[in-house]
Parts: C-alpha cells; sequence; structure tokens
C-alpha cells in the first residue's frame, strides 16, 4: 500500500464542455440509482408517481453536490450480479427526464452508467457529461462512436461477463499477479478503442465486485495505483459491495447485508485513495468526503 503517496495526477479531462479537474485531489461520483432492483438502494425514490419519484431524486442528487461529489452517476438499470436485463427504451424512459431535470438545477457533472449506445446518445444530448460503461466498450460496437461524437468523458470498467451472466462468488486462492493482467489488459484494449475512436477524456475502472472472487477484489484494491501505467485516472468502486461483507462476516453467521457495511465501506474508500485512485464511486458522499480530506491532510502533512 503506497500509503507515502503526495503527488497528484495531471489529469484535467474535457467533458462534453465540462472539466473534471484531478489534478488538486480526487473527485466523488454519487450514485442515484433509478432502479427498482439494484443492489442497495434500488426503489429508494418510491413508486408514487413520476414527478415525485424525480424531486425526491433531485433532493438526493443536490445533496450529495453539497456533501462534495463533483460527479452525479444515474443509473437506469442494475448491474448486481444477476440482475435482469431492462430494454433501451425502459432505461431511456428511467434517466433522461432526470438528467434534463438536474442539469437545470445544477452545473455538477452527470454521468450516465450504462453500456448501450442508444441510452448514452439520449443522456449525452439531455446533458450528460460522461458515459460510465461498464463493458469497456465491449458490449456494443456503436458506444466508442456516441462519445466520440458528444466529445464525452468515459469511464472503461472490466467485467468479464453481461450482469445477467454474473453471480456473487466467494472463492479465495487467486494470484495477484494473474488477476491484475487480466484487468489491465481488458482495459489496455478498451483504451485503445477509445483512443482509436479520439476520444481523450478516458477513466479506468478495475471493477471490484464484478465476476471476481473475493481474493481477486482484495488483490485489486492493494495494487490500485498499478493501473496508472495504462496513463488514465482510475476510478475505484467499493461502495457496500459483498466482498466488504465478506471481510466484516462474523464466524458462523452470514455476511452482513448491504446496509450493513458502511463502515467497511469507508475503510476501503480511504484504502483505495491511499492507493492512487483518482475518482471514488460512492452512496455515501459525506461519508466518503470526509474520508478524502482526512487522506489529503494526511498526504499534506509529510510533505
Amino acid at each position: 500500500m503506497n500509503q507515502n503517496r503526495t503527488d497528484r495526477s495531471p489529469f484535467r479531462l474535457k467533458c462534453a464542455g465540462a472539466t473534471l479537474d484531478l489534478s488538486e485531489r480526487p473527485a466523488i461520483m454519487g450514485i442515484v440509482n433509478l432502479t427498482p432492483d439494484s443492489f442497495f438502494d434500488g426503489g429508494s425514490y418510491g413508486t408514487d408517481g413520476e414527478t415525485a419519484q424525480l424531486e425526491r431524486a433531485l433532493e438526493s442528487a443536490l445533496a450529495m453536490v453539497r456533501a462534495g461529489a463533483e460527479i452525479i452517476d444515474v443509473g437506469g438499470e442494475s448491474t448486481r450480479p444477476g440482475a435482469e436485463p431492462v430494454g433501451a427504451e425502459e432505461e431511456i424512459a428511467r434517466t433522461i427526464p432526470f438528467i434534463e431535470l438536474l442539469r437545470r438545477h445544477s452545473d455538477a457533472l452527470i454521468s450516465i452508467d450504462t453500456w448501450k449506445s442508444g441510452v448514452a446518445e439520449a443522456a449525452l444530448r439531455a446533458g450528460a457529461n460522461i458515459v460510465n460503461d461498464i463493458s469497456g466498450f465491449s458490449f456494443d460496437s456503436a458506444m466508442p462512436e456516441v462519445c466520440a461524437r458528444h466529445r464525452s468523458g468515459v469511464v472503461l470498467m472490466h467485467t468479464p461477463a453481461k450482469p445477467d451472466k454474473l453471480r456473487w462468488s466467494q472463492q479465495t486462492g487467486a494470484d495477484a499477479e494473474e488477476v491484475t493482467a487480466r484487468v489491465t489488459g481488458f482495459l489496455r484494449r478498451s483504451v485503445g478503442i477509445a483512443k482509436k475512436h479520439g476520444i481523450e477524456a478516458i477513466i479506468v475502472d478495475p471493477g471490484l465486485g464484478f465476476g471476481k472472487t473475493v481474493e481477486e477484489n482484495y488483490r485489486l484494491l492493494a495494487r490500485l495505483d498499478e493501473l496508472h501505467e495504462l496513463g488514465c485516472p482510475v476510478l475505484a468502486g467499493v461502495s457496500r459491495k459483498s466482498f466488504l461483507g465478506q471481510a466484516i462476516r462474523k464466524p458462523g453467521e452470514d455476511a452482513p447485508p448491504p446496509s450493513e457495511r458502511l463502515y467497511a465501506t469507508i475503510s476501503a474508500n480511504t484504502i483505495a485513495l491511499l492507493n492512487g485512485a483518482d475518482i471514488l464511486r460512492v452512496h455515501d458522499v459525506q461519508a466518503a468526503a470526509e474520508a478524502r480530506a482526512v487522506v489529503l491532510a494526511t498526504r499534506g502533512a509529510s510533505c
């Protein structure tokens, strides 16, 4: 763990007319899932009519911005392992009215969490700045062209399969070199596709919790800084994920549910920052912002 890292990345990304400046401090990406079935916050905004749902989602997003989030990540399809797929039209119906509303009320960067080019197109037209593609451009061949045309930022994540084909894993015994090489190789190909299409604002994400064993997730978290060899900022998404539950599980008991993984999440976010994360993707923005502040204060004191 590179606890003495004091340098900051030089990254200033131009994302569809806005700038994501990572040169002074890591950014926080707050999650707004407009889904009924996401693993932690599915159905959070109720089912009592579109206007009421949108208003609650807007209130939550603006609270995240006030708490320190630079980016709001909007999702209309659950990506938890085993989740049922959602069609593009349904995903658009869930997300675009909210993106339009949020853009009218805030200058925060907005990312759309989708692997579908049609959804990305609609979101970028509605005011989004970043496309957060869990497939790293591997599920929809039209996605790079859409992102290039809108000059959006992109988050390219590693996953071995679509969410409905993934399953929770509690296996152990992974080899650190193997998993790091596998993920880095996949992301290198994704970055190459992006650059071939002229995309410049590229962020990479190792896909913690996506098709990896418990041990593989921790090995990737421990070696997060190595992903900077790709020349891109690194996003870490650990918020309330199942591999954290396995670490805090008491002997003879089931792992605690997502609602009881906040403290583990704060610890993992802090480790990610110490190991070079440039962006944290989180459900709990205030907690992440305070972890960031402590890490930055520690770095400042060590200079």
